[in-house]
């Protein structure tokens, strides 16, 4: 590959990066349903800007360019979810996904005091399912999107003490 990928806080001047690179992965989301009014295709860019500021963000750089990003809040349940993972599909497959969800476990876990994560993925996203489940989650329901998307809705424990700066 030449340079290696690193992981990282996002930062308010990723924000754009973050949004063009949402756009352009999750279209493979939407042609699986047929629906392209799914959420981090309509999501505007203020939101975006909102979202890096307020909640746990990180990204995947190769040099100057976001290849990668994830974000994760923590729910009145003390639950953290985790949300909008994608990687820019040239680097898919290169173990980026799952560096992204121990970077972002690991912050929620020790900054923000997550004792579970949460995360919601498209009843036909084969990938995605894949890797969720290769790290460590289980599914625990369905729900259906504001979309109208059929939901997998998976959970892990976070193990006490056990994360440390793995990104």
């Amino acid at each position: 590959m030449g340079m290696s990928v690193t992981i990282s806080v996002a930062t308010e001047q990723d924000a754009e990066q973050i949004f063009r690179l949402q756009y352009l992965c999750f279209q493979s989301e939407a042609a699986l349903y047929g629906n392209y009014r799914i959420e981090p295709l309509v999501q505007p860019l203020e939101a975006v800007r909102a979202e890096v500021t307020a909640d746990c963000v990180f990204v995947a750089r190769l040099g100057d360019e976001v290849v990668g990003s994830v974000r994760g809040t923590i729910g009145d349940d003390g639950a953290a979810s985790i949300g909008k993972l994608c990687v820019h599909p040239r680097l898919q497959g290169h173990g980026i996904g799952a560096r992204l969800l121990r970077a972002a476990e690991a912050a929620l876990a020790e900054e923000r005091g997550a004792t579970r994560f949460r995360l919601h993925a498209g009843q036909r996203s084969e990938g995605g399912l894949r890797l969720y489940r290769r790290v460590g989650y289980e599914t625990v329901g369905t729900s259906k999107g504001d979309d109208g998307v059929p939901m997998i809705v998976l959970e892990k424990s976070a193990p006490a003490g056990t994360y440390a700066a793995t990104a």
